[in-house]
């Protein structure tokens, strides 16, 4: 293995080893600079670094790398260069070890670095911190946050590697994220009247995006802060002149504001969107405002360029409900119109008395609005008038009957929009395609193979509740075909993403322990993630505790009311029964609770997949899951306590059926039963909670407490008569070990009633129930002086108990 001696960029210290993909791929071990390998191997590892923490299937990396040029051993080239990648990381691995970066996950793999491994972490990190001292109102610490990051930087993300069309948008991605935190760091450095520190940073960020208009606004506004508004006043002619000689474009809105900034020394104020005003108030932009979502905004950027060369595009955004499809559209289209294109949006809406073609009808309607006075006249005295003001019930019947009158309109939003387009780049944007009428869909489809020059037309829809119906398939199979096309999923929020997340939504600094509870309990989907941070924000300080004891908010129990509202009885009862079982939920022991064949199961079941409420199993066929925990959660809790008790004592007695000594049960077990309250056995329910507690191992608490109940019950069934010895000396056991004196005293003392003379026990239950507060060693000392029919249960307790006992063993019955 080469190895390349350079101190230019080493890193400063000797951690091993070191990695940078924020500009040029470069590897350190041990202070020696490494050969990263062939181009592809090197291209396979730089895409890992981009997307480190985030599993990549084998399939998506194949399409990452080669795009449509697939060789047939693609898959075994991959499977080399990993294990080649293991090894330059770690060269003590032993043959067909994984060693400790490079993971596999299901079908794909999984990146992570150590802690100061490689610079795109420690440029997260940092940026976090600056957002986090901003929010807090610390500027200076804030802005050397910024800068610290901005250093870590060294050009585009990934640079000189030979990438496919499909792998750039990864590596853009990052591109991106220095583009926000220059703009970010910019605004903050001329407030601070330090423009200075983020020049360096800027000048390297507007080398890497010429046509960056925010990045070169930004550089303007410092320039000019700076005192050099000569160079500032150079950049913005340079920028305007590139960007119309490459896309025949002037400059947008915010490129002309910071012209005006520098012209009439006026402060710049929010020169880039998304970062913190100094009276703590939060300004719209992608810097702060979306968080998690900087390679899916990359691609969408990417589909829109071409509108402003002239060119088309179509780029289709699905996902689950409060994804963030929306938002993340929202966000895009936010700086295509701050580069000038006129940006339409027409949403759909469902119910059935929403008139036909109203997306287009809100949508049309903008697009004659644009038009010079005399333009808009003619267009509204035109047949397209009668769909921007229906008159009378024209466009009121679920489809236009007259098939010519409909390709005629259809051809006339072609033709107005192209002169639309004529004048400024035009996005059009269609959200919740899923709920579009039959017409509506159709015009997409007619719009998209006939787009004008200088337009991008983009659709959001659910891939779940509902799934797409047929026409809808239809049309984005249409669609597909056409050049310049672009379809991706939205999925859900990770890990750091859902910590961002709920820091932005609180205000507050939250654990570990809080971020991990909420990302079980909602799967990282945005819109639970905010409502379930904004329920515990309001009770109070955000610990574990208050996490775990949160209910489900107001607004995700009602959508999951009204998902549920359109389910007929068997398919309801069936989902109560699922989410009362847990979040993973067997088939066979659904079927077997709910008295059904697994064939009418899964039918019954149908309706719920449908609406995105269960899924497949990930690792088991023959299982369902919840999508989110908190969808079940809200599920669960719709179902009368008498029922759900009932439930669950089904359940258990299913559990019992089915592995009834199995330690992979046991917890489940003690769970039901315990949630079946009275209808369950009380002293089923301790042996349950007992063997649950000793599966659990350190759970001493646990069994304890289930001993508690136990002979509690136990107890009371029997007036001390019919007692398990080994139980109770378990037991005192238990309670000496943590320190618990009194507890110990009290089991102590009901072993000495099962057995001491009945004419003693009413004597000294009094004195007991005086002394055992004030006094426990004294109350333990005594009883053990008393006499009793078996004075061989009572053993020294000075001496260590080796008795564990079994529950349920050893009855005492005189």
């Amino acid at each position: 293995m080469r190895s390349i001696r350079s101190d230019e960029h080493r890193p400063a210290d000797d951690i091993s080893p070191r990695l940078q993909i924020l500009g040029p791929l470069r590897i350190w071990r041990d202070g020696v600079e490494l050969d990263a390998g062939p181009r592809q191997q090197a291209h396979l590892l730089a895409l890992f670094l981009a997307r480190e923490g985030r599993p990549t299937s084998t399939a998506e990396l194949i399409d990452l790398m080669w795009d449509d040029n697939v060789p047939a051993s693609a898959l075994n080239i991959i499977h080399k260069y990993i294990g080649a990648l293991r090894r330059l990381l770690e060269p003590e691995l032993p043959a067909r070890g994984t060693g400790s970066y490079l993971h596999r996950r299901g079908s794909g793999y999984l990146f992570t670095a150590d802690v100061g491994m490689l610079d795109l972490v420690t440029f997260r990190e940092r940026v976090a911190s600056a957002r986090t001292a901003l929010a807090q109102q610390h500027h200076e610490t804030a802005l050397d946050k910024y800068v610290e990051a901005l250093g870590l930087w060294r050009g585009p993300a990934g640079d000189g590697l030979a990438q496919e069309p499909t792998g750039m948008p990864v590596f853009a991605a990052l591109d991106a994220e220095l583009y926000d935190a220059c703009a970010a760091a910019a605004e903050l450095a001329v407030s601070l009247a330090r423009p200075e520190r983020a020049l360096p940073a800027l000048h390297l960020a507007a080398s890497m995006a010429p046509l960056h208009e925010p990045v070169q606004a930004a550089l303007i506004c410092a320039l000019a802060a700076a005192g050099r508004q000569a160079e500032a006043l150079s950049v913005f002619s340079g920028v305007g002149a590139r960007l119309a000689e490459d896309l025949g474009i002037d400059p947008g809105p915010v490129l002309r504001a910071a012209h005006r900034r520098v012209l009439t020394q006026h402060p710049p104020v929010a020169i880039a969107a998304g970062t913190d005003s100094d009276d703590g108030g939060a300004q719209a932009g992608p810097a702060i405002s979306l968080v998690g979502r900087a390679e899916e905004l990359a691609v969408l950027r990417r589909t829109m360029e071409p509108a402003f060369a002239r060119g088309t595009a179509i780029g289709v955004v699905e996902g689950e409900p409060g994804v963030g499809k929306t938002r993340l559209l929202e966000e895009a289209v936010t700086e295509a119109d701050r580069r000038g294109a006129l940006v339409v949006w027409g949403r759909c809406l469902g119910g059935d008395g929403t008139p036909a073609m109203w997306p287009w009808v809100q949508a049309i309607g903008t697009v004659v609005d644009s038009l010079p006075s005399p333009a808009r006249e003619k267009w509204l005295d035109d047949e397209l008038g009668r769909l921007v003001e229906p008159r009378g019930d024209v466009l009121a019947a679920a489809v236009l009957p007259d098939t010519g009158f409909r390709f005629r309109l259809f051809e006339r939003v072609v033709a107005v929009i192209g002169q639309a387009s004529a004048r400024r780049p035009v996005v059009l944007v269609i959200d919740d395609l899923q709920r579009a009428d039959v017409t509506s869909l159709q015009l997409f489809g007619h719009l998209a193979a006939r787009l004008p020059a200088g337009t991008v037309i983009l659709g959001a829809l659910r891939d779940r509740a509902p799934v797409p119906d047929s026409e809808l398939s239809r049309m984005l199979a249409t669609v597909s075909r056409e050049p310049g096309h672009r379809r991706f999923r939205l999925g859900p929020l990770g890990p750091d993403a859902v910590a961002d997340l709920v820091r932005r939504e609180t205000g507050q600094n939250v654990g570990p322990g809080v971020v991990r509870g909420i990302y079980t309990r909602t799967a990282g989907n945005p819109f639970f993630v905010r409502e379930l941070s904004r329920l515990l924000a309001d009770g109070g300080a955000l610990t574990d505790d208050a996490a775990a004891r949160a209910g489900v908010p107001a607004t995700v129990r009602d959508v999951v009311l009204d998902r549920m509202a359109g389910l007929d009885g068997d398919s309801h009862d069936l989902l109560q029964i699922a989410a009362l079982i847990g979040r993973d939920v067997e088939l066979d022991l659904l079927a077997r609770v709910a008295g059904l064949d697994v064939e009418s199961c899964l039918e019954r079941l149908e309706p719920v997949t449908a609406l995105g409420m269960l899924e497949s199993g990930p690792d088991n066929p023959f299982s369902f899951r919840f999508a989110h925990d908190l969808v079940r959660e809200a599920v669960s809790a719709t179902t009368p306590p008498a029922r759900a008790s009932r439930l669950h004592l089904r359940v258990s007695d299913a559990l019992d059926d089915s592995d009834p000594d199995g330690e992979s049960v046991a917890e489940r077990l003690a769970h039901h039963l315990w949630a079946a309250g009275p209808l369950a056995d009380p002293a089923r329910t301790a042996a349950a909670l007992v063997r649950a507690g000793r599966c659990a191992a350190g759970l001493a608490e646990l069994e304890l407490t289930a001993l508690s109940q136990g002979t509690a019950v136990v107890g009371m069934r029997s007036m001390y008569g019919f007692l398990s010895l080994d139980l109770l000396q378990r037991a005192e056991h238990l309670a000496r070990g943590p320190g618990r004196e009194t507890e110990a005293v009290a089991f102590l003392y009901s072993r000495w009633a099962a057995h001491a003379p009945r004419s003693c026990v009413a004597t000294w239950f009094g004195l007991f129930g005086e002394m055992r507060i004030r006094d426990p060693q004294r109350i333990h000392s005594s009883i053990h002086k008393l006499p009793t029919r078996r004075q061989a249960a009572l053993p020294d307790p000075n001496q260590e108990n080796s008795n564990t006992g079994r529950f349920g063993q050893g009855v005492v019955n005189e």
